[in-house]
């Protein structure tokens, strides 16, 4: 601690543990996937994903670095409390340590006008907002919302609990501030609207002239229609300078009282107020309550498959309303009962979801294709005058690349076919996977001009020079193979053996990393993924010189009848 820069920190046991995340690729399950076209307007391109959301979060930040337009989360609270869908007790130092891992996927995927909302209690609020601090910046706080959950008094506690948090921070505060919106007026709001003189620009009301301070400019003489003479009020001023108050005078927009001598006025209409500018309290008569949101599923699934603990759909439409607008991405990575989603999808945003368990299928789905077929009436959907259209595409986690086999030897996993393989290595080395099936050697791309090109063949000398002919000098080729004979010397190619390259670099065979779970599944420490690539890597050596000293080898095959992937599916015909 004593070389580290001086600063304001929480620190908390295991703190600078970091996992090291294998960045999986994610599976389509067709089956659960559905769409239904209503309009030229429909989003098809939504994802609801199944599995542990830290992995989750690391398998989308390829792909979406920068592009999430607004992040909404309710994870666990660590109040202690049992639910069914998850246990929401976990020690403090592990749950601080498992949300500022989340915490920081999610601001790195953020735009640069983007924002972070995360519900919270006050069991960790203070915990939290110390933690954002670090990762986000403690300039980047933009508000502490407080939502009053409760309608009714709860006389079982010593003072009882009635609201929750919903802390916010942006990626550019300023931005933010120019691009956020406005609320829409409420029914009290409205009331002050009038129309007494039948004014044909509409309903309107009186604004006050006058404004604290003194401004030389800004203390002319007003005469009224009667003659009756104004001045600022004493300690104020006129809000505009007289060329100003003159235009708007001729313009009918000042008012002087039935009489025509009162103190005078602006006219502000109604039609002209684009909204009004959010604050920090949010009411359950503006954003719905926690029975509310029982309501809501339960009139989705009935009482006894209805989730415990969902948000009202009208709390979440509006931070997405304040935050987002049509098109844009948002992203809930504590999904639970799919409330996000769902209110993301019927004001026309795109949107990803990631929930762990089983009602990932068994409710967020069925929950969504209701919302597709325009069969959900609850909720927001009067008011986003939803009628059903869009789809999602169901994901799930791809296994770990690396499994051990019986002698212990980290090996691929067999579950990944050829195009698998091909994907995973193009995450974990940060390519696009875009496989070209005319050019044997395109995989994917990082740049223009750099390539990769993944098998698991055993790559001759010959078989190098030939792919580096192809690739030519203007262009650069990453090559992972399972092995290649010879120095590998080409100034176009870099070329690495799998899995040995990758061992060292995540956390193999490691599922779980959820704020839901009591023991954590066993990580396999760098120092051995270290040794065992040292060991491999030494041996190879041996087996190349080995090579080059020994007889006659059997001339390769042409490269032309080389398989797209070799060695791990057989049943791949060859390209």
């Amino acid at each position: 601690m004593t070389n580290r820069r001086n600063r304001l920190e929480l620190t908390w046991i295991g703190k600078e543990e970091r996992p090291r995340l294998e960045p999986r690729i994610l599976l389509e399950d067709q089956e659960l996937s559905y769409s239904k076209r209503a309009s030229d307007d429909d989003l098809f391109d939504n994802r609801l994903i199944q599995g542990d959301n830290l992995l989750a979060l690391k398998a989308l930040e390829h792909e979406f670095t920068g592009k999430i337009k607004c992040v909404y989360i309710d994870p666990p609270y660590n109040t202690g409390a049992a639910f069914e869908h998850y246990d929401d007790g976990l020690e403090h130092s592990l749950w601080l340590s498992l949300i500022r891992s989340r915490l920081e996927i999610l601001w790195s995927l953020l735009s640069d006008d983007g924002s972070l909302w995360v519900s919270i209690d006050d069991s960790e609020v203070a915990y939290l907002r110390v933690v954002l601090d670090e990762i986000c910046g403690r300039a980047s706080f933009i508000a502490c919302n407080v939502w009053q959950k409760r309608y009714s008094r709860e006389n079982r506690e010593a003072i009882g609990d009635a609201h929750e948090y919903i802390v916010v921070y942006a990626k550019d505060p300023a931005s933010f501030k120019e691009s956020r919106n406005k609320l829409p007026l409420g029914e009290k709001q409205l009331k002050v609207y009038k129309n007494p003189n039948n004014d044909p620009k509409g309903p309107w009301r009186a604004v006050s002239l006058s404004a604290q301070g003194y401004r030389p400019n800004q203390m002319y003489e007003i005469v009224s229609p009667s003659g009756k003479r104004h001045k600022p009020p004493a300690g104020s001023c006129w809000k505009v300078i007289e060329p100003k108050y003159k235009e708007l005078l001729a313009e009918g927009r000042i008012y002087f009282g039935k009489n025509g001598d009162a103190v005078p006025s602006r006219i502000q209409y109604l039609r002209d107020i684009e909204g009004v500018a959010p604050w920090t309290w949010w009411p359950h008569e503006d954003v719905g309550h926690t029975d509310e949101a029982k309501k809501e599923i339960q009139a989705l699934f009935g009482k006894d498959d209805a989730f415990g603990t969902p948000k009202p759909e009208r709390l979440i439409h509006q931070i997405l309303h304040i935050a987002t607008n049509q098109g844009d991405w948002v992203l809930d990575s504590f999904l639970g009962s799919g409330t996000t989603a769902a209110v993301a999808h019927k004001m026309g945003r795109r949107w990803i979801g990631v929930e762990l368990g089983e009602h990932a299928a068994t409710l967020c789905a069925p929950r969504l294709r209701k919302v597709v077929d325009g069969q959900d009436s609850g909720g927001v959907t009067d008011a986003c005058e939803w009628r059903g259209g869009g789809g999602f595409r169901f994901f799930k986690l791809a296994p770990s690349l690396l499994e051990k086999d019986k002698w212990g030897n980290w090996i691929v996993n067999k579950q990944y076919n050829p195009e698998m393989l091909a994907e995973a290595m193009c995450k974990l080395e940060g390519f696009r996977y875009e496989p070209d099936r005319e050019v044997f050697w395109n995989h994917g791309r990082s740049t223009e001009r750099d390539f990769i090109y993944v098998t698991t063949q055993n790559l001759s000398r010959e078989q190098l020079q030939f792919i580096s002919e192809q690739v030519g000098d203007d262009r650069t080729l990453l090559i992972c193979c399972g092995a290649f004979r010879g120095k590998p010397d080409f100034p176009n190619l870099t070329v690495k053996k799998i899995p040995q390259a990758v061992l060292a670099r995540c956390e193999w065979g490691r599922d779980d990393y959820s704020l839901n779970v009591t023991e954590q599944a066993p990580v396999i420490a760098v120092e051995e993924a270290k040794a065992v690539a040292a060991s491999v890597s030494s041996a190879s050596k041996d087996g190349a010189a080995r090579t080059k000293t020994g007889g006659r080898r059997k001339k390769p095959s042409a490269m032309q009848e080389l398989p797209l992937f070799s060695g791990i599916d057989k049943g791949v015909k060859r390209q």
